[in-house]
């Protein structure tokens, strides 16, 4: 099973984790997996290269996980920027989750 986990501070998203593997197919052929992957990659890489922030991102393979944690002191315009990617992707793996409610959950804490 995938779970998302988005970490809050008040009403904002500060970081995220994703791990583990859906099971719905092998490695390689699972669509559930590669969309994940495909949605977390593109809100990491929209941060940290085109907005240019210095979010920490940790990837461990062996565990199928990655994790991106938004810097501190972020501007107006970054602040609600890296807001709504975030949320997009919450709400996004959500949707996944009505889908597939055996193969992924989402998680606020």
């Amino acid at each position: 099973m995938i779970t998302a986990t988005f970490h809050c501070e008040g009403k904002d998203i500060v970081s995220f984790q994703v791990e583990g593997h859906s099971g719905l197919a092998d490695e390689g052929e699972d669509i559930l997996c590669a969309a994940v992957t495909s949605a977390v990659r593109l809100t990491e890489c929209a941060v940290n290269d085109v907005l240019g922030l210095e979010a920490s991102v940790k990837v461990k393979p062996e565990k199928a996980l990655i994790s991106l944690k938004l810097p501190g002191g972020l501007g107006q315009t970054n602040h609600s920027t890296c807001q709504a990617l975030l949320t997009a992707l919450m709400l996004h793996l959500s949707s996944l989750h009505e889908e597939y409610p055996d193969n992924i959950i989402v998680m606020e804490v």
